[in-house]
């Protein structure tokens, strides 16, 4: 499982030269906490690269109003191109976990640089394959791995992310004195792994009872990585 990927950056695997010409194509806009920079279903066909903040990207499920966030998006990111590459919707929402920063193509000038600069476009290519083998990964988890794997494995991820990442708090290292600090609400973190609220609720219970994470106010505290990494593969404690 994997939100974040392990993948360069779209705009930081350019050239100098090339990020300066994709920059040119487009304009800057602004985004506030919670708004959505793309929703899936839309028609429109234009391209984001994100300068500044974290987005989640995420489909609706078949629990109504309940969405499955499949990735999470920072600096330096290609948002919405394959809306850009066919005709088809859009197929997620992005949604900005806080103040947004990003440069906007039209869909038409994006499709004519990559015409004009193969190498960009086999960039974008192979983010694509990144994506979908990633996405493939997540619908597996959800099929075999059980609710506990599932949210072990998450904050296993998340709490060994970079500082800058969306889910540490403002400190070094995106540590307390005790461990490494995911902040997420139960609800949210319950989107990252395809389950309920109360399923999560339920296991955070039991890593609690054995002092493998700490709970608080839209915040988990690792206390034992070992033993959670562990449990992410299925071993019982």
């Amino acid at each position: 499982m994997g939100l974040l990927g392990n993948e360069l950056a779209f705009a930081r695997a350019l050239t100098p030269q090339e990020r300066e010409s994709v920059m040119a194509l487009g304009s800057r806009k602004h985004y506030a906490a919670d708004a959505h920079l793309l929703t899936e279903g839309d028609r429109s066909s234009h391209v984001l690269i994100i300068i500044r903040g974290w987005v989640t990207v995420s489909v609706a499920t078949d629990r109504g109003a309940t969405r499955l966030i499949l990735g999470l998006r920072g600096p330096g990111e290609l948002l919405g191109e394959m809306a850009a590459l066919d005709p088809h919707p859009r197929s997620a929402t992005v949604r900005a976990l806080g103040p947004t920063e990003t440069q906007v193509i039209s869909g038409d000038a994006f499709r004519r640089f990559l015409a004009l600069h193969p190498r960009v476009s086999g960039l974008v290519i192979r983010q694509l394959t990144f994506r979908l083998r990633s996405a493939d990964q997540e619908r597996s988890a959800l099929a075999s791995l059980t609710v506990l794997q599932r949210l072990a494995s998450r904050l296993t991820e998340l709490s060994r992310a970079e500082p800058s990442g969306p889910y540490h708090p403002a400190v070094p290292g995106g540590a307390t004195r005790t461990g490494a600090v995911v902040q997420l609400a139960q609800d949210e973190l319950a989107a990252t792994i395809g389950a309920t609220r109360e399923a999560v609720a339920k296991a955070l219970k039991l890593l609690r009872t054995q002092h493998v994470v700490r709970t608080g106010n839209r915040m988990v505290e690792i206390l034992d990585p070992e033993l959670l990494a562990l449990l992410a593969d299925g071993h019982q404690e």
